[in-house]
């Protein structure tokens, strides 16, 4: 049994593992697409590897690219929002931070992005950890 104080600890985890991610792989999303749309190719990390350079890249043409570029950001600002509530122990942030997982994933497969897989398996089990004392969704279309 997870006590009060771990599962406020674990609620504050998956906050900033949220936002690590949101921040980290979804912001860099707008750039890049500027990036793209201005020179018709790839930035590259350090000369190692291209940005986001997984098979849409080869697959769309580059407008394509960057809405879906565009289309990863917004989602990441959703599972950001999600990472602010889950800091302020809101099971509402529980729910952004992790019911998008499935369609993030196919931007992880689309975009090559290795590591926030990583990243989203400790946010769930964060979560899961967090879970029964995150505070509740109220119902605000109940009468007063």
């Amino acid at each position: 049994m997870v006590s009060e104080v771990s599962a406020v600890k674990a609620s504050r985890w998956a906050g900033g593992v949220t936002l690590a991610y949101a921040v980290g792989f979804g912001l860099p999303a707008i750039p890049i697409a500027a990036y793209v749309r201005s020179e018709r190719a790839l930035p590259w990390l350090w000369d190692l590897f291209p940005m986001y350079g997984g098979p849409w890249w080869d697959a769309l043409t580059v407008n394509q690219f960057i809405a879906t570029l565009l289309a990863f950001a917004g989602v990441t600002g959703v599972v950001a929002v999600g990472g602010v509530l889950l800091l302020s122990n809101r099971r509402l942030g529980a729910i952004l931070a992790v019911a998008p997982i499935p369609v993030e994933v196919a931007f992880w497969i689309g975009f090559a992005l290795p590591i926030p897989p990583v990243m989203a398996v400790a946010r769930v089990a964060l979560v899961v950890a967090a879970w029964r004392r995150l505070a509740p969704v109220t119902d605000r279309t109940a009468p007063a």
